[in-house]
């Protein structure tokens, strides 16, 4: 049977990528998007592609979107929470408006579509959940956005306890925490890793993949993809 997997952010940048990847393993994807036009770059038959509003910001579209998915397809293997924001907020810049968008978005939205999804997955007896989070979420470097950094940690959290929720019941869950991706949300950052030593959206779509298509006896917590020589993460 096909196995139906739901993306966050799945219509551009690293989320289309992932979106691409998934349906050329057989995946049967849902995506949670804003714009519904952003689904017609994907070439795939009604049966293996749908989508549906979804609003970070919007307390009620995770279960709508999650019911929605359930109601077309009959189940819910898999949870790739990949919708994000970065906006910078440290001990001078950014305002509260923007912590609060960076919590809305970053956090608050995937705990709802987990908590929404989590029937579901456990029913699956193989359910995943992959959470994109961040080197920031594993360190703390200088001159980086606080407020961004606050939120993967908090994603690393979030992740943990998804494991201890559902481990009996099959759901593995994992935090992804690369470094630099060259997508549109770093482009004009300064100071940010070089475009030739970013990772790709195709590489982190891969270690997606590769992450969901584990057994329950291989259960990978996190794992941190750097793009500079640091100490270990």
């Amino acid at each position: 049977m096909t196995r139906v997997v739901m993306v966050s952010g799945g219509g551009r940048g690293l989320g289309a990528a992932i979106t691409s990847k998934l349906l050329a393993d057989g995946w049967a994807v849902s995506l949670g998007l804003r714009d519904q036009a952003q689904a017609d770059q994907f070439d795939a038959p009604a049966d293996r592609l749908i989508t549906a509003p979804f609003d970070a910001t919007d307390p009620d579209s995770a279960a709508a979107w999650v019911a929605a998915t359930h109601a077309q397809f009959g189940r819910i293997d898999a949870l790739v929470n990949n919708a994000g924001i970065l906006r910078m907020v440290d001990f001078n810049k950014g305002t509260e408006a923007d912590l609060d968008d960076l919590w809305a978005i970053n956090v608050k939205a995937p705990f709802r579509l987990i908590r929404a999804a989590l029937p579901h997955l456990k029913s699956s007896a193989k359910g995943r959940v992959i959470n994109i989070a961040s080197t920031d979420g594993k360190r703390f470097r200088k001159g980086t956005s606080i407020g961004y950094a606050m939120t993967k940690h908090a994603v690393l959290a979030l992740t943990q306890a998804v494991r201890m929720e559902g481990w009996d019941d099959g759901v593995r869950a994992t935090a992804l925490c690369p470094g630099a991706i060259d997508t549109d949300l770093i482009a004009d950052i300064p100071g940010v890793t070089p475009k030739a030593d970013r990772l790709t959206p195709e590489t982190v779509a891969d270690i997606v993949a590769f992450t969901l298509a584990l057994p329950n006896q291989a259960s990978v917590p996190e794992i941190v993809t750097n793009t500079r020589l640091e100490s270990p993460l």
